[in-house]
């Protein structure tokens, strides 16, 4: 058996709040919620983050989370949703199994999102050729 708190989630060992689940896919009522109907994608096969799932992976879970946020949107009255994943440690991600957050959002509810600093046009086009460089 696994270490990881998802796949015992997954695997059934530890009691979740389930709202979804197919073969490959299960989603979850996140036990610390940032808002009301806030819910965990998880993808059954187990990859430690983001960038190590297969693309197959990638596609197929990108679509469950498409599907519960709808349901999200309808039961909870949210105006809308912020979908967020966290990859590697400096990013916050503290359980290594890829998984999607929908966060609902509601209108005036007081959560920020990332602050922004406009950046000189120069500065933008030297970090784009960077990025150009590593992209396959």
């Amino acid at each position: 058996m696994s270490d990881c708190v998802f796949c015992k989630i997954i695997e059934g060992t530890i009691p979740s709040s389930k709202i979804y689940e197919d073969d490959k896919t299960v989603a979850i009522l996140n036990i610390n919620p940032v808002s009301k109907g806030h819910a965990l994608i998880l993808p059954k096969k187990h990859s430690t983050d983001f960038l190590e799932t297969e693309d197959s992976e990638l596609q197929t879970s990108i679509v469950v989370v498409k599907k519960v946020a709808e349901a999200i949107l309808k039961a909870t009255g949210a105006a809308g949703f912020n979908i967020h994943v966290n990859t590697k440690p400096a990013a916050g991600q503290e359980i290594f199994h890829l998984h999607y957050h929908i966060i609902p959002r509601y209108q005036n509810d007081g959560l920020k999102v990332w602050p922004h600093a406009e950046a000189e046009p120069k500065t933008r086009e030297q970090m784009a050729e960077e990025i150009k460089k590593f992209i396959k």
